[in-house]
């Protein structure tokens, strides 16, 4: 499926090939050398970091390294909470009976994304127009500030509020996704997109077991935190406060972090610039379409290749923040309720052995399956995988120990890595429907939309927990049994968005 915007682009880029040989011939000595050749302008950013890639054609790991912390900041304090939140709703007296504490912690887990989803169109549209620097830099503070004041929250309000905030400011993982694809060259682009969703998994699986190693430190480590200190008078204070120490390094580093946006408009430089990009960044037809992107420009809304990614996106993405909260809140209820009567700590454990598992397969597993299957194929491969696998989860509560353990480690592990590779390959087909100058706004949009559902996905997870722990002996799927049933409904909707017509595929990957 190509538009007239695609169509225009592919006419440029059969114009410029036409002119690019005897340019080759011309340019290729100087290549290798700091920019020689090519036409930037002095001092942009952007043209600083393109020259920067003309002269480094290796993998830029200094700048993967802030696009791996600055996501894994942001990912951090999104679902550390988990673990804790069942008791810390209990703590707070807002629950009246036992089995209302899941449908109020649905509401705080929600509060976040919905916060987000309210902003993040307008944080791209910002990234797009000031910088991705400053919006990564605004919305680290808002994370130092307050992660730190949800875990000193006295009431159930006050929890609520500091997390739609940190929602709201929090404006990073869309233009840490461009910026991520902008530091690198074209053939290092599943890489870069993948330490996204690697930091972003990781930070979704060893932010709760920061949760639930570090909560109530006074009850799990009396002879070092005392019940008369600040962790005392605040059990659900350390882990927060971790996180947000780590983001206070992060947000020191920023100041070395090298901005990726253009201060001038990209088309204006045309005639100087286009055939010296196409020679040196051959296989990108994303500079090529940016060098006419004045005229060929499309609105966000009417790109389908984008919005249809971003729609298949936003399904799974739903559905691994509904698995996240269910999780935690299965494997820590009774096995009288279909659960496996694990503690925090436990389920911490879990999580932490699954987030390291994330870091080997992401580094080391993905790039080749990527190169092989392309980021379609490997998305439906893995959520083919993963129906099975739910399936599984309810009958795990008959093991006990230590075949439960080692059952729930691998499973654990294998789910959350074949989440990550639906979501890595949904990262690489939005940023590849969109130009440099709307990938911002493009990102923002993903954002949001994903936002909205993540806010969904919480209220409406702890909704569906509580009711099915109170139909234990009904016929059709049982307790929790519903529960992962339903949460492979979403997971076979989502498979089914992948395939044509829904899916408009970017034309580079419609052979793969």
């Amino acid at each position: 499926m190509m538009g007239r915007g695609d169509s225009a682009a592919s006419a440029a880029e059969q114009q410029s090939s036409s002119t690019t040989a005897p340019l080759l011939e011309k340019t290729s000595a100087a290549a290798s050398e700091a920019g020689g050749g090519y036409y930037f302008v002095e001092g942009c950013p952007g043209c600083a970091v393109d020259r920067h890639k003309a002269a480094n054609p290796g993998i830029p790991y200094a700048n993967f390294i802030y696009v791996w912390i600055v996501t894994l900041c942001t990912a951090l304090p999104i679902s550390s909470l988990f673990p804790f939140l069942y008791f810390m709703i209990r703590d707070l007296g807002v629950a009246k009976r036992t089995e209302d504490i899941g449908f109020y912690a649905g509401f705080v887990g929600a509060s976040f994304m919905f916060g987000r989803c309210l902003t993040s169109t307008a944080w791209g549209i910002a990234a797009d127009r000031i910088g991705r620097k400053p919006v990564v830099v605004f919305g680290i503070s808002s994370v130092v500030v307050f992660n730190t004041l949800f875990g000193l929250s006295v009431n159930y309000w006050m929890a609520i509020a500091t997390r739609f905030l940190l929602g709201a400011l929090n404006g990073l993982l869309g233009p840490i996704k461009a910026y991520a694809i902008e530091v690198c060259r074209p053939e290092h682009e599943a890489l870069a997109l993948s330490l996204v969703s690697t930091a972003w998994g990781i930070g979704l699986i060893i932010g709760p077991a920061l949760g639930g190693y570090l909560a109530q430190p006074a009850e799990n480590f009396p002879t070092v935190f005392s019940t008369d200190s600040i962790f005392g008078r605040f059990p659900y204070f350390l882990p927060c406060l971790c996180t947000s120490i780590f983001a206070a390094v992060v947000l020191i580093s920023c100041i070395w972090m090298p901005e990726t946006l253009h201060k001038h408009k990209v088309h204006e430089n045309r005639s100087q610039n286009i055939e010296a990009l196409e020679a040196h960044l051959i296989d990108s037809k994303e500079k090529v379409e940016e060098s006419g992107s004045s005229d060929t420009k499309r609105s966000l809304f009417r790109n389908w290749p984008l919005m249809s990614s971003i729609i298949v996106y936003c399904i799974f993405s739903f559905h691994d923040m509904a698995y996240t909260e269910v999780f935690s809140l299965w494997a820590e209820s009774d096995k009288k309720y279909g659960g496996l009567s694990l503690s925090s700590e436990d389920v911490g454990q879990v999580l932490a052995i699954s987030g390291a598992s994330l870091l080997v397969y992401q580094l080391f597993l993905y790039p080749s399956i990527n190169k092989v299957l392309g980021p379609i194929k490997s998305s439906r491969i893995a959520a083919i995988l993963c129906i099975p696998i739910l399936f599984a989860y309810p009958y795990m509560t008959y093991l006990s120990d230590p075949g439960l353990s080692i059952i729930l480690n691998i499973a654990s592990v294998i789910k959350n890595n074949l989440a990550v590779t639906i979501i890595t390959g949904t990262f690489i087909l939005q940023n590849n429907a969109v130009p440099q100058d709307q990938r911002g706004a493009a990102n923002g949009l993903s954002m949001t939309g994903m936002s909205f559902f993540k806010a969904l996905a919480p209220a409406g997870a702890g909704i569906v927990f509580s009711w099915a722990q109170k139909r234990q002996h009904a016929f059709f799927f049982p307790g929790d049994q519903m529960v992962f049933f339903l949460l492979n409904v979403i997971e076979l909707v989502g498979l089914l968005l992948t395939f044509k017509p829904f899916l408009a595929v970017p034309e580079q990957f419609e052979s793969r």
